[in-house]
């Protein structure tokens, strides 16, 4: 009995502390501002504010799924446009999901890229390249080839046909790729704190370090919030990308 209560007050105590660090405005703001100096006369995202980790976050998601887009989606498209390379579409997105993504980090941080947030942006984006590959394929290979032929028929040429027929049809699924790519990114991005990289996974891995367990879940409530927000976002997004055409057949009964 007495165990018990002892639980529940410190479950009731990390959530106080967690509380008040959440309503600490200098937490938010950092000690001396969002940025920091730092020994080559440069500057870094401040360490000690929420805001700054909040915008080194969201950069390395940032730049992590750009890089993944660049790569990913004009080999999607064309793949998918060409019907070929589908079995190898597929064991290329299962091998890169597959690879989990804290030992991607460690291996990046151990090589010559090293430690920070480089290590951060290039196993965030091979973490991020399945989903943006594998939509961008299956929604140019399912476009009815009737539709194509009918293109083809009208004397348009297979740059035409990819560009003006199929991409519009695919792109609702594209950008649904896009945001399972961009929100499982924000929510790996915590892991760079491990390797000496920003983001708000540093408040997590400092409250592990100090042993300040409300820190620890006020870090995670923020991180689960950024994640809601982006894929309300991204959500938006998907939606303004799809024709209003197949928005309204996809919400049809069947």
């Amino acid at each position: 009995m007495g165990d018990a209560v002892a639980e529940g007050t410190g479950i009731v105590s990390t959530i106080g502390d967690a509380w008040d660090y959440l309503t600490t405005a200098q937490n938010w703001t950092g000690a001396n501002g969002l940025t920091t100096p730092t020994y080559d006369g440069g500057w870094r995202f401040a360490q000690d504010s929420i805001l700054a980790l909040g915008l080194e976050h969201l950069w390395l998601s940032f730049a992590a799924v750009t890089l993944a887009v660049i790569v990913a989606l004009p080999l999607g498209l064309f793949l998918g446009h060409v019907r070929r390379g589908g079995g190898t579409t597929v064991v290329v997105a299962n091998v890169t999901r597959a690879m989990p993504t804290l030992a991607l980090l460690t291996l990046f941080a151990a090589s010559a890229i090293g430690y920070g947030n480089t290590a951060v942006i290039l196993a965030a984006a091979i973490f991020a390249f399945p989903p943006i590959l594998t939509n961008a394929y299956t929604g140019m290979a399912d476009v009815d080839r009737d539709i194509r032929d009918a293109a083809v028929g009208q004397g348009l040429t297979p740059w035409q046909v990819a560009l003006k027929v199929e991409l519009p049809l695919a792109i609702g699924l594209v950008a649904a790729g896009l945001r399972t790519s961009t929100v499982q990114t924000v929510a790996t991005v915590p892991l760079a704190a491990l390797v000496a990289g920003g983001g708000l996974g540093v408040i997590v891995n400092t409250g592990l370090a100090t042993q300040r367990y409300g820190q620890v879940l006020a870090g995670a409530v923020i991180i689960a919030a950024l994640a809601l927000t982006v894929d309300a976002a991204m959500a938006r997004l998907q939606r303004t990308a799809t024709p209003a055409p197949l928005r309204e057949a996809a919400a049809a009964p069947a």
